[in-house]
């Protein structure tokens, strides 16, 4: 970022301060430049100004090689030997970074050999909170088709749409996105594997905040709006959202073991605990994965559930609240139990 933005050492210690502040120790790409010198780069131009700068088309032709092998690698860990995969029956794709007709979905299906007849659909361009509405679609599924072996996969290569112009949104999502993949099995109830149960789901939009995040395509990739005053609507708003979803289940929030909270920022998850009132700790998967891996969009919450699924299986009294926020600004919700 700061070749790109051809800064100053004062702009250079700004960067830096802001990267330490951050709550994220590591993040991964598919692009190996970012951690190599000039002379080794393949993605970006070897050149000063990094002109020509990349194009969407080049954009997308990373996306078509990395994004269809690292959703397989995703999915062949999620199953484990739970399911063989000739015996999945709906398959879910979801990335708001890459977008083509045949899509990641039938590569993957090509990839994995899976029968030709499979049901299938994408969940495109709606952003972090992506994840919840595909686990919404499965359910659906599941409760329609008991016997039905949904898997969902969430690839999203947010590194590939670095932009070019210093601006506050382009420095934040600089700042803040990763690449990463998550899958998910779903089945229904009768199914042997040991897992964990989504109970319901509850979803409302900010639209006061729809300019404060956004999500748009140029012929130089994917553009976010990333205002600062996100944390702020989401510290305004969360608790009553909350407690709606949780009237639906007729529970309240002491009823809830595990909060399973997207890591869009350190900024984001500090205002979710101030709202909710609950301590740093009961964060604890949410900032364990932000520092790692920081934010991966829609595969992000994902990652947290995942971390915390050993302590979720040590305790059959467990129940989850898990929530993620997209452009709209919308919150998606769900909870869940052992």
């Amino acid at each position: 970022m700061q070749h790109l933005y051809g800064m100053n050492e004062t702009d250079k210690r700004k960067l830096r301060f802001l990267y330490r502040q951050a709550g994220i120790s590591a993040r991964h790409s598919c692009i190996a430049d970012y951690s190599k010198p000039m002379h080794e780069w393949k993605f970006y131009p070897q050149s000063e100004n990094v002109e020509p700068f990349p194009t969407l088309e080049q954009r997308m032709d990373w996306f078509q090689k990395f994004a269809p092998p690292l959703s397989v690698h995703a999915i062949r860990k999620c199953l484990d030997h739970k399911v063989k995969e000739e015996e999945i029956t709906h398959l879910i794709t979801v990335s708001c970074t890459g977008l083509s007709a045949p899509g990641l979905d039938l590569q993957v299906m090509e990839l994995m050999d899976l029968p030709k007849d499979i049901f299938r659909t994408s969940v495109n361009f709606m952003g972090c909170y992506a994840a919840i509405h595909a686990l919404k679609l499965a359910d659906f599924i599941c409760r329609a088709t008991p016997d039905a072996k949904v898997l969902i996969v969430c690839t999203e290569l947010c590194t590939l749409h670095l932009q070019k112009e210093p601006t506050q949104d382009n420095l934040a999502s600089g700042l803040l996105f990763s690449d990463g993949s998550a899958a998910v099995l779903m089945t229904g109830d009768q199914h042997q594997a040991k897992g964990i149960r989504l109970n319901s789901f509850y979803s409302e939009v900010v639209t006061k905040g729809k300019k404060d995040m956004a999500w748009e395509l140029s012929s130089t990739g994917f553009q976010m709006t990333l205002s600062g005053y996100v944390p702020d609507l989401i510290e305004e708003d969360i608790a009553h959202l909350v407690d709606k979803a949780l009237a639906q289940q007729g529970i309240d929030r002491g009823s809830i073991t595990n909060w399973c909270i997207h890591p869009g920022g350190r900024k984001i998850l500090e205002a979710i605990q101030k709202s909710l009132g609950i301590e740093k700790n009961a964060l604890g998967s949410s900032y364990q994965v932000l520092d790692q891996c920081g934010n991966m969009s829609s595969a992000t919450i994902l990652f947290v559930l995942k971390e915390m699924l050993p302590s979720i299986q040590q305790n059959e009294n467990s129940r989850i609240f898990g929530v993620a926020f997209g452009p709209g600004l919308t919150m998606e919700t769900f909870i869940a139990q052992a």
